[in-house]
């Protein structure tokens, strides 16, 4: 629906809201606005999957609290206050399509932010494209939504799995492994994070084989047995993609029949302190990981965050709250740069927009509207008897990055 016709029915709706309550109410409501929207506020549709993965969504809500209280505290953006209404998905794309309409009809949002798995994200960036609205894709991995199935609408800040393959790859590269083997959850984010490490570390040690390869559902992973098979096939390392309560089971099974003993494992955002943590003393070592070691980086930026967030809320932060913090600061410098919320003009800003986040200054690609966001790679140990990261380097997003030619050529508009 063009933004036009949005608009017209935007004000038609605002006419047959304020009728309503007049009606219901008497006259004297008609110069009341409503308590839950301040008149002039600027309204962000925020959409995630709160109640099915909250070990990384609710810290993501309080890293967009904090950024939201500091922006509006600060003024708001265009002088007016941003607001935002969000929604649970619960990790299902059809619940996350209709949240997105709704949000879109029936609340008036100005543009969307949010979601977490790569299949709801997509489902979100498509609903987008068909009508025509801002999408500030936080958190879903996968290469498609920028590249294969990339849209004009669509605008996605953390690295893609084939960003942090691309990273890992260079440090399995160095290993004197062989023979390979991979774990991965069966969907867009499990197979997109395989065929990337697979193609990346081939390119660089023509010599790899990849002797097997476990595909576990989401959510209801048999530890056990993906265990024993990864073993049976007896390979010299193994990349592995769990996360969550899988990643959990996974290593307590592998740590108990041995499958981890003489083997390297390269592990795509084990290092997040959501997944690493709640291993304590069961954390793997020696792991090579991507995730944030958010008491050890010794940037301004980082330093200033965590201040803020532990002063705030009263516990460390998540690379889920790096993340929400990072998407709401997004959406304002966008509609700062734009100097309104009109959906053509937001997309204009949002290409090579720059954006201040704990992990240092980032901008979002014009080619291929990725963010230049990067990640830290290091390798897991155990101190004081919890998990956490040690021997890290932060790798800039764009240094893994095509060019941009290129990256345009994978889109299809």
């Amino acid at each position: 629906m063009p933004r036009s016709h949005i608009g017209a029915r935007r004000l038609l709706q605002g006419v047959a809201r304020t009728l309503a309550g007049a009606l219901v109410l008497g006259l004297a409501t008609l110069s009341v606005t409503s308590p839950a929207r301040a008149a002039d506020a600027i309204r962000v549709g925020e959409i995630n999957s709160y109640t099915r993965l909250p070990a990384f969504t609710e810290p993501y809500r309080l890293g967009w609290t904090l950024a939201l209280e500091e922006i509006n505290a600060a003024g708001g953006v265009l002088g007016r206050p941003l607001e935002v209404i969000d929604r649970d998905d619960a990790g299902k794309p059809g619940e996350a399509v209709t949240a997105a309409n709704e949000l879109l009809m029936r609340e008036d949002v100005d543009l969307l932010m949010g979601t977490f798995f790569s299949h709801v994200g997509l489902a979100v960036s498509d609903f987008a494209r068909q009508r025509q609205v801002l999408f500030v894709a936080a958190e879903p991995l996968t290469d498609a939504l920028i590249w294969s199935r990339g849209n004009a609408y669509t605008f996605r800040l953390r690295p893609s799995t084939g960003m942090q393959a691309r990273m890992l790859a260079e440090e399995a590269a160095k290993l004197d492994a062989v023979r390979w083997a991979s774990v991965a959850p069966n969907y867009e984010y499990g197979t997109s994070a395989v065929a990337t490490f697979r193609e990346a570390l081939s390119a660089l040690r023509p010599d790899v084989e990849w002797v097997d390869e476990q595909w576990p559902p989401q959510g209801k992973i048999d530890a056990g047995a993906t265990a024993q098979a990864l073993a049976q096939a007896e390979p010299d390392a193994l990349f592995n993609a769990t996360f969550g309560p899988d990643l959990a089971k996974f290593v307590r099974e592998g740590t108990t029949r041995g499958l981890f003993e003489g083997r390297a494992v390269v592990s795509l955002i084990t290092g997040e302190p959501e997944y690493l943590a709640p291993l304590g003393a069961e954390a793997p070592e020696g792991w090579i990981v991507t995730g944030y070691p958010w008491d050890t980086v010794d940037t301004p930026e980082n330093r200033a965050f965590v201040a803020a967030y532990q002063a705030r809320f009263d516990d460390y932060p998540r690379m889920g709250s790096v993340v929400g913090y990072a998407a709401m600061k997004s959406v304002a410098a966008i509609i700062e740069k734009a100097g309104s919320t009109d959906t053509d003009a937001m997309i204009a800003a949002a290409k090579g927009v720059m954006v201040d986040t704990p992990f240092g200054r980032i901008t979002y690609r014009a080619a291929d509207h990725q963010s230049t966001m990067g990640a830290f790679v290091g390798r897991t140990a155990v101190r004081d008897g919890r998990g956490t990261m040690v021997d890290f380097v932060y790798r800039d997003g764009a240094e893994v990055l095509p060019p941009e030619d290129e990256a345009r050529a994978f889109r299809p508009e």
